[in-house]
């Protein structure tokens, strides 16, 4: 028995092949999909049209695909810039800035009638470039531009207390300096908010991120310190003459001799080392500011700490840190809570030098924060 071959008569087309979709633009139609009717059957079933719309190697799935079910007599379906940018970012969840492609798939089915009407189904696929999104945030960061010695960027370090802070200090010539930085094989560059690159010596300036760099004009050469915190976006440039400088303590050695000390470092003395030789803790100073000490280690149980692990004599009279005294003679105790910020006091009174904190046990990384008095254990 022969069956006669079914003549289809639905087609498709795109109106572009390849587009890229426009910021400037982004309610305007980019891309349009006509289609001619299916093929004509007996007068008693009714055609319905539905439209898909996904990335390809989706599947048209039910969670990633734009369904539609046409009205009659419709054979037309477009899409604006703003909407397949906010789909690839939120419901596909592609790569920001990378290409893809999209398929677009029309269904003709046929309903009602004594007879069943195989469907028409017709498929196009465009291929996308995404709007350019600038994304703040760093696989590595970088100082370059003709400020830099030798033209060559020099790459900026995390530092330790903040993992979303970046921090050099590095001898500058005069010149421009930028700010580059790699994410995603991609290069943009952290540039001052307002566009000016005017030098605001040691001042946190609100920065944005762009494709092309906005220099900052260095005037004079020496030693700068550039300190950027990518989750705060905010950039801050010392020059030497407003360099943040290493906290600096009197105190009375022995004999009651005035001892001005420089602090670098900190010693732990108490219980931690049954109240023997205060251990030198070998901290890191940041380079975001001198004044935070970051200690990691394992030492664990009550301490003070001291800026001075010399003599017996020393370690008992010298400038401590920890919890406040209850008076100038009368000392405290408290412990410290992982991952919770609490107060850090300074002198070499007899309260002071007799108070102590308790680091708890698990913890692995102190940061003591000399300038705003702060201490922070945490497990890391």
């Amino acid at each position: 028995m022969d069956i006669d071959k079914v003549e289809e008569k639905l087609e498709l087309h795109a109106s572009a092949t390849d587009i890229e979709l426009s910021e400037e633009h982004l309610t305007d139609d980019m891309i349009t999909f006509n289609w001619t009717p299916a093929r004509t059957v007996s007068d008693d079933h009714v055609v319905l049209y539905t439209t898909k719309l996904d990335v390809v190697g989706n599947n048209f799935g039910s969670s990633t695909a734009i369904l539609s079910y046409e009205d009659d007599g419709v054979f037309s379906k477009s899409f604006t810039s703003e909407q397949l940018q906010n789909w690839a970012n939120e419901k596909w969840g592609l790569p920001v800035n990378k290409p893809f492609t999209l398929e677009f798939r029309v269904v003709a089915e046929w309903q009602g009638g004594s007879t069943f009407e195989a469907p028409e189904v017709r498929t196009v696929t465009v291929n996308v470039q995404p709007i350019k999104t600038v994304v703040f945030d760093a696989d590595k960061v970088f100082l370059g531009g003709s400020a830099v010695p030798g033209m060559e960027d020099a790459e900026m370090s995390q530092t330790l207390e903040n993992l979303d802070q970046y921090a050099y200090l590095l001898d500058l010539q005069a010149g421009e300096l930028q700010i580059p930085v790699a994410f995603n094989e991609e290069t943009n560059y952290i540039c001052p908010a307002d566009g000016d690159g005017t030098l605001k010596d040691g001042e946190a300036v609100s920065v944005t991120m762009r494709d092309t760099p906005v220099s900052w004009k260095i005037e004079k050469p020496g030693k700068y310190r550039v300190v950027v915190n990518m989750k705060d976006k905010v950039a801050t440039i010392y020059s030497p003459e407003k360099d943040l400088k290493p906290k600096s303590v009197v105190w009375n050695a022995d004999g009651g001799v005035e001892t001005t000390t420089e602090i670098t470092d900190l010693w732990m003395h108490g219980a931690i080392n049954n109240w023997g030789a205060p251990i030198k803790m070998d901290c890191t100073v940041s380079m975001a500011d001198p004044q935070i000490l970051v200690y990691t280690g394992e030492k664990t149980g009550k301490t003070k700490f001291i800026v001075y692990g010399g003599s017996d004599n020393n370690k008992n009279l010298a400038y401590a840190f920890s919890c406040e005294p209850k008076s100038d003679t009368e000392g405290q105790e408290k412990s410290l809570v992982l991952g919770k910020v609490a107060d850090l006091h300074g002198d070499f009174s007899r309260g002071q030098r007799n108070s102590y904190y308790t680091i708890p046990t698990g913890t692995n990384f102190l940061v003591l924060d000399l300038r705003n008095m702060t201490i922070l254990a945490e497990k890391r």
